[in-house]
């Protein structure tokens, strides 16, 4: 969560939302912010800033290793490296690019924030 934020007249405040993730896409990165559940694509404030795109994610299945800590980047790629040995080594099919998740603004001591990284997979029929 970024400071400050600012909001002007007619505008909706909607809660922080937790998590707050990051993927790349091509050379450059996605940002994404989880919306509350009681809106929909039709009922969410629309963004001031046109390069701000709002779009439904449809739900997928994904591998995941949570830690604490900063978000260096050795630390991402250490969890990152776990969680794909354990995707191959429960033969999973891997889906797509990994997913930074985090849980706490920036302003949170560093031993108490939460991350994750995250990638989608493909679940064996036996276990859907």
């Amino acid at each position: 969560m970024t400071t400050p934020v600012s909001q002007e007249a007619g505008s909706e405040k909607i809660a922080m939302t937790a998590p707050v993730s990051q993927e790349r896409t091509g050379d450059q990165w996605r940002i994404a912010f989880v919306m509350p559940s009681e809106y929909t694509l039709d009922t969410l404030p629309q963004p001031a800033d046109p390069k701000v795109l709002l779009k439904q994610v449809p739900a997928r299945h994904m591998a995941a290793i949570t830690y604490s800590g900063t978000w260096s980047k050795e630390r991402y790629e250490g969890h990152k490296a776990l969680l794909e040995a354990f995707i191959q080594k429960q033969k999973l099919n891997r889906l797509g690019e990994p997913v930074l998740a985090r849980y706490n603004s920036p302003f949170t001591l560093w031993f108490l924030r939460r991350n994750e990284v995250l990638i989608p997979v493909q679940v064996p029929e036996a276990d859907r």
